[in-house]
C-alpha cells in the first residue's frame, strides 16, 4: 500500500506557531489578573503553570495531528484512463403518432416503430460513453428532456419512459433539429452531432427542415438522418387483405439534403437490422476514444489524525480536570 500524500503540505509551517506565540506574548498570571485572594488559588495556579511532561508532550502531539489533519492527507489510487471524446451528441426521436405502427420486426415478432427504436437505440447509448449525450422528443412540437449530461442511464430512462403521440400527432423535424442545434451551439468549441430519427414528414412547427440545416451547418453541427418504417405492409381490406406502403410519407429527399448539407449521412431502416446498421454505421463513423486523460481517484484521510487530535487533547486535560475537583472538594 502506498504511503498517504497531502493536498496542502504547506499547512505544516504552521507547526511552530504555538512556540513562536509563547516567545512573543507573556500570559498574565491569574493572581496579577484577579488582584484577590481566593483559596485554593495558588494550587490552581500551580497545577497550570508546572504541568506535567506527559501533559505537554501530549498537548505537542494534538496539535502535531490537527496540522497534519489541516495539511489533507490522501490515500491516491492509481491512475484510470477516462474516456471522454469531446464530442456533444443529441438524439432527436420522433414521437409523431406514426410511430406507433407495428411494421417493423424484433426477436421474430411484430412491434411499433417506436419500440424497434427504444430497443436499439439504448445499444447505441451504451456505446457512447464518453459523449455527451442529450435527448430531444418531438411531435407535433419538440421538447428537451434530458440536456446534454456524461449520465447515460439518465439518457437511456427518458427515451424508455417516452409515449408515442405525447408531444402532439404530427412531425416538426424543423423544430426538433433547431432546439439540437441551439443547445450544442452553446458548447464548447467540439465535435457536436446530432442524430435525427423519423418516420414521416415535416408538416408542423415554425422552422422548415433545410433551414435548421443551414444553421446547423453555419454552428459546425453534423446532422445523421434516420428514416424509419416498412417499405410494404399488409392491412386488411374488405377484399381480405392488401399490401400497401407506410413509409409514403417519408420525406427521403430532405433527410438526405439535411444530412449532406451539414456533413453528415442518411441512413434508410426498413427493418430492425438496418436501423441496427444505421447506428453501428454512426458510432463507427463517431468514434469513441478507448482512453483519455487519467485520473487518479483519491480518499481523503483528514478524519484519522483529526480524531486523534481530539484524544490527545482529553488525555491531557483529564488530570487538570482531575486535579481541579479535589480542589474543589
Amino acid at each position: 500500500m502506498s504511503l498517504p500524500e497531502f493536498a496542502w503540505p504547506w499547512m505544516f509551517l504552521a507547526l511552530p506557531l504555538p512556540w513562536l506565540l509563547r516567545r512573543v506574548l507573556h500570559p498574565v498570571k491569574p493572581a496579577q489578573a484577579l488582584n484577590l485572594p481566593q483559596p485554593g488559588l495558588v494550587l490552581v495556579q500551580a497545577s497550570l503553570t508546572k504541568a506535567p511532561f506527559s501533559a505537554t508532550l501530549l498537548l505537542a502531539l494534538a496539535w502535531l495531528c490537527l496540522v497534519t489533519a489541516a495539511a489533507r492527507p490522501q490515500h491516491l489510487g492509481p491512475p484510470e484512463p477516462q474516456r471522454r471524446s469531446g464530442r456533444a451528441t443529441m438524439l432527436a426521436v420522433d414521437l409523431s403518432g406514426s410511430m406507433s405502427l407495428d411494421d417493423m420486426q424484433l426477436a421474430g415478432r411484430m412491434v411499433t416503430r417506436f419500440a424497434a427504436v427504444e430497443a436499439i437505440a439504448g445499444d447505441f447509448i451504451d456505446r457512447r460513453a464518453g459523449d455527451e449525450l442529450g435527448l430531444i422528443l418531438f411531435g407535433s412540437q419538440a421538447y428537451l428532456v434530458t440536456p446534454l449530461t456524461y449520465d447515460l442511464d439518465a439518457v437511456r430512462a427518458q427515451l424508455h419512459g417516452a409515449v408515442v403521440g405525447l408531444p402532439g400527432r404530427e412531425t416538426a423535424i424543423g423544430d426538433a433539429l433547431a432546439v439540437a442545434v441551439k443547445r450544442l451551439a452553446d458548447m464548447p468549441e467540439q465535435a457536436r452531432v446530432v442524430v435525427l430519427l423519423t418516420d414521416g414528414v415535416n408538416n408542423a412547427g415554425s422552422i422548415a427542415p433545410r433551414e435548421a440545416a443551414r444553421a446547423a451547418k453555419a454552428a459546425g453541427v453534423r446532422v445523421y438522418t434516420i428514416g424509419i418504417g416498412a417499405n410494404a405492409m399488409r392491412v386488411p381490406d374488405f377484399f381480405g387483405s392488401r399490401v400497401v406502403n407506410p413509409s409514403a410519407d417519408l420525406d427521403v429527399g430532405m433527410l438526405t439534403d439535411i444530412a449532406n448539407q451539414t456533413g453528415g449521412r442518411f441512413f434508410r431502416a426498413t427493418d430492425t437490422d438496418e436501423l441496427a446498421d444505421a447506428y453501428r454505421a454512426i458510432d463507427a463513423l463517431e468514434p469513441v476514444p478507448q482512453q483519455g486523460a487519467s485520473l487518479r481517484p483519491h480518499d481523503e484521510l483528514f478524519r484519522w489524525p483529526l480524531l486523534a487530535a481530539l484524544a490527545f487533547f482529553a488525555l491531557a486535560a483529564l488530570p487538570r480536570y482531575v486535579s481541579g475537583r479535589r480542589v474543589a472538594a
